[in-house]
């Protein structure tokens, strides 16, 4: 599905600052189905923890899951609405690492974003987590 065929528009407010790298809402028209989907762990088929200790590797995975996750939903990148991006660190520079890797996969659909450092995550080694909320037409 294009961007353009997506259920998503993203608003940008003129009236605050242009130094978010995403839109600061997101709508749909009535009638869109809604997807909420659990957060996207890097774990890979076998359910191991991939890349131990590497920010940026583990929010490729994230996002790697989150793909399919979402086309097992009939929907794509382009039709998320917002993302929450978890990051187990209290440095800013890690959750910037994991920040970045998302948000070059969303690319031009820049959507409604939350970053969180937060203290711990369920699985064993894991430091990212994503979780999104997509739209799609039926």
């Amino acid at each position: 599905m294009s961007e353009n065929d997506s259920a998503v528009t993203l608003l940008r407010s003129t009236r605050l600052s242009e130094v978010a790298e995403y839109a600061y809402a997101a709508t749909v028209p009535a009638g869109t189905r809604l997807i909420h989907l659990a957060g996207s762990c890097p774990l890979d088929a076998d359910g191991a923890t991939v890349a131990v200790g590497d920010y940026a590797g583990q929010a490729a995975q994230c996002v790697a899951n989150l793909r399919i996750a979402l086309d097992d939903c009939g929907a794509a990148l382009t039709d998320v609405l917002s993302t929450r991006v978890l990051v187990a660190s209290s440095q800013q520079a890690d959750l910037v690492a994991a920040w970045e890797v998302v948000r070059d996969a969303f690319g031009e659909h820049a959507v409604p974003s939350t970053l969180l450092g937060v203290t711990v995550l369920g699985y064993d080694d894991q430091l990212v987590e994503v979780e999104a909320v997509a739209a799609v037409r039926d």
